[in-house]
C-alpha cells in the first residue's frame, strides 16, 4: 500500500511560524531534573545547572534538533512531586543559557503548570507541552490562550501513580479511545481561546498505555490524522519497547536476560519513529537527536517518492 504524503501546517508559535509536514520535525528532550525515567540526573544537579543542560542543548541544536523541549518534573510512577517554584528553579536558568549562546532556538517547556508555563514564555520559549492535556491545571488553558503560544496536547489516561492499577484495554479499545479523548480535549483547548493553528496532538505513548497496548496505537497512527491538526510521536526510549526487546529469545541471550538499559534501546525507538512518520507524524520527540534526524531524513525520502 503506498504511504500517503502528510497533511501541510503553519504552527503558529510565540513569535513565528513553523512549517510542518514537508520534513520531520525533531524536538529534542532535555530534562533537568534528578528522576526521569530515561536521563534523570544526566543534565541537572545543584552543582553544575545550568551549565550541564546548556552543553546537552548546544549538541542538540548541533545534531539537528529544530526544538528543545525542557521539563524540570518528571512524570514517572513514584517521582517526587514539586511545587511550580521547585520546577521554575531548574527550568528558568536553563532557557536564559540556551537563548544567550542560540538567540533564535525554538525552546518548548514541559509542564503542566500554569504559572510554570507563564513564566517560561516570558523567559523566552515559544511553546507549552502539556503532558495533560490541559487537564491537571485549571488555569492552564485560559493561560495558553493569553500566552498565544503554541500548544502541545497530550493524551493521558489517568496520573502516573493510577497507571498500575488501570484496568487493561483490549488491542480494538486503545485508538478507539485515545481519537475520543484528544477529540475532547481539542474541543476544550478551542473553546478556551487557543486557535487550532497553534495545537498539536500527541497520542501519549506509555502514557496510561501499558506494555503491548502502545502497538496498536503505532500500528493504526494514521487514523489520528482523522483529527485535522499536526502529530507528535514521543516513544523515545519507552517501557513498551524494552519489554518487546526483553522477549526476543536472541537478544535476550546478548543482555543476560535483563531488560534493555537505555542506550540499548536505540534501534527499538528508531523502527518506531519511521513507523509514525510514514503513518503521518509530523514530528518527533526524541533523547538520541542525531540517529532520529538521520532516520527521519530517509522516512521523508520515501513519503516523497510515495
Amino acid at each position: 500500500m503506498p504511504f500517503h504524503p502528510r497533511t501541510a501546517f503553519d504552527w503558529d508559535l510565540r513569535t513565528r511560524t513553523l512549517p510542518l509536514g514537508a520534513r520531520t520535525i525533531i524536538m529534542g528532550i532535555l530534562n533537568v531534573t534528578p528522576d526521569s525515567f530515561s536521563d534523570g540526573g544526566h543534565f541537572y544537579s545543584p552543582q553544575h545547572a545550568p551549565e550541564r543542560a546548556e552543553a546537552q542543548a548546544l549538541t542538540m541544536l548541533d545534531e539537528g534538533a529544530d526544538i528543545l523541549d525542557i521539563g524540570g518534573e518528571s512524570t514517572r510512577p513514584n517521582a517526587t512531586p514539586l511545587t511550580p517554584e521547585e520546577e521554575q528553579s531548574r527550568i528558568l536558568p536553563v532557557i536564559a543559557a540556551i537563548l544567550q549562546q542560540r538567540p533564535s532556538a525554538i525552546l518548548s517547556v514541559d509542564t503542566f503548570h500554569a504559572t510554570t508555563a507563564r513564566r517560561a514564555i516570558e523567559a523566552g520559549a515559544e511553546i507549552v507541552n502539556d503532558v495533560s492535556g490541559l487537564l491537571w491545571d485549571p488555569d492552564m488553558s485560559s493561560t495558553c490562550a493569553e500566552l498565544n503560544c503554541g500548544a502541545i496536547l497530550m493524551h493521558t489516561r489517568g496520573r502516573p501513580q493510577e497507571w498500575p492499577t488501570l484496568p487493561a484495554l483490549s488491542p480494538n479499545e486503545v485508538v478507539p479511545l485515545v481519537l475520543t479523548e484528544l477529540a475532547i480535549r481539542l474541543e476544550s483547548a478551542l473553546t478556551a481561546g487557543i486557535p487550532s493553528n497553534k495545537i498539536v496532538l500527541d497520542p501519549g505513548f506509555g502514557f496510561g498505555k501499558r506494555l503491548d497496548e502502545n502497538y496498536p496505537l503505532l500500528a493504526r497512527f494514521d487514523e489520528l490524522r482523522q483529527l485535522n491538526q499536526p502529530l507528535l510521536i514521543g516513544a523515545s526510549r519507552k517501557g513498551f519497547l524494552a519489554h518487546t526487546l526483553s522477549q526476543n529469545p536472541s537478544l535476550s541471550l546478548l543482555l543476560n536476560g535483563a531488560p534493555p538499559n537505555m542506550e540499548d534501546r536505540l534501534h527499538a525507538t528508531t523502527a518506531a519513529n519511521i513507523a509514525a512518520i510514514l503513518s503521518g507524524a509530523h514530528i518527533l520527540r526524541t533523547h538520541d537527536v542525531r540517529p532520529a534526524a538521520e532516520a527521519a531524513t530517509i522516512a521523508d525520502r520515501i513519503l516523497a517518492a510515495s
